[in-house]
């Protein structure tokens, strides 16, 4: 087979794809200068590489985006639905929105939103909450979770001088969301490593500042991607460990916890009802007296979120589910006498 075959292609689809001319016209250089080295033994190698760096290139979101749906009274129930509470947090959010809304209507081009992080214990639902933000906008969502990172490079990715070099979770992130203005969810930025923590930071700076994030650089892309459009949204469970330098650029926001009162309704109304639907058991199959819930908001102690809850709730669905294979009954009610019974054991 001839060489040609292989190179060609690869120029074919460097041209028909919608990427930065300038860029264009430097693979295809590349390419050109790989074909010349047909009979050389590093040809193939080197191919690979090559390929691998234009299937990357031509899979971004360069100038793919969505358009922003911004309906206060949609993105107002959106969030009722989705979150139980939080009334001032929600407040916040529809502010934001509208400026955002007044913003578009009065400018052309880009509408940059403010950076904000919310701040909370485990289990009071930043993550969820900023997916809700998502949905409100009609905007795709990519999560980069920070917990453990120690490496600046698993931002910024690896130069393609080294073996196995791949892009970092920036790109990978827009890559998998297929748009250049997705909302950026930067999960637990305050748990990385002690190690890494001042390059990590220094990458974070570079990504949130709406002056260095027009033209954010890959290592492993190795050209600038225009991050300006994208909304940033970062959790933390507190801000001791972020730099001032990224404090500066973002808008903290306190996620409270959650009273036995608040929980009680959440866990009735929201989480319940949706345990029994993932053990795929009918609404009637499980019910609880209203004076047994604090036995399930507090089976160990005081906990600021809804996780243990959760898992309470879940593994007494299962318990259930279990005694209704069995052959023990079709539905079952919790009350004072039987709760133990029907409590996970830890």
């Amino acid at each position: 087979m001839n060489d040609d075959n292989y190179v060609s292609p690869l120029i074919e689809r460097v041209r028909a794809a919608q990427i930065p001319e300038e860029l264009s016209e430097s693979i295809i250089l590349r390419l050109d200068q790989l074909y010349r080295l047909k009979e050389s033994p590093n040809f193939l190698p080197e191919l690979d590489r090559v390929t691998k760096y234009v299937d990357w290139v031509v899979a971004l979101p360069w100038n793919k985006k969505t358009e922003d749906v911004i309906d206060l009274t949609e993105a107002k129930k959106m969030l009722d639905e989705n979150h139980y509470g939080l009334t001032e947090l929600k407040d916040r959010i529809l502010e934001y929105l509208a400026v955002m809304k007044l913003k578009s209507e009065q400018e052309k081009g880009e509408v940059r939103a403010p950076i904000l992080c919310f701040v909370g214990l485990v289990g009071t639902g930043k993550t969820t909450f900023a997916y809700s933000v998502a949905d409100a906008l009609g905007r795709k969502i990519a999560r980069i979770p920070f917990g453990g990172m120690g490496d600046p490079l698993d931002l910024r990715g690896q130069s393609r001088m080294h073996p196995e070099a791949e892009p970092g979770k920036i790109i990978k992130a827009l890559r998998a969301v297929g748009s250049r203005n997705p909302v950026i969810l930067l999960d637990e930025i305050d748990r990385v490593t002690d190690e890494g923590r001042a390059s990590i930071m220094g990458v974070l700076v570079e990504l949130l500042d709406p002056q260095q994030n027009q033209a954010f650089v890959d290592h492993y892309i190795d050209f600038p991607f225009n991050l300006s459009e994208a909304i940033f949204i970062a959790t933390a469970n507190n801000t001791t460990n972020i730099s001032t330098a990224v404090m500066d650029r973002i808008e903290p926001i306190s996620m409270p916890s959650y009273s036995d009162e608040e929980k009680v309704v959440i866990a009735r109304d929201f989480l319940l009802p949706r345990a029994l639907e993932e053990a795929g058991m009918k609404p009637e199959s499980l019910k609880i007296e209203s004076d047994v819930w604090i036995n399930m908001v507090r089976p160990l102690g005081f906990d600021a979120g809804i996780r243990t809850l959760e898992r309470t709730l879940k593994g007494t669905v299962r318990k259930v589910a279990r005694m209704i294979v069995e052959g023990k009954g079709e539905s079952f009610t919790i009350n004072s006498g039987n709760v133990k019974q029907f409590l996970p054991q830890w």
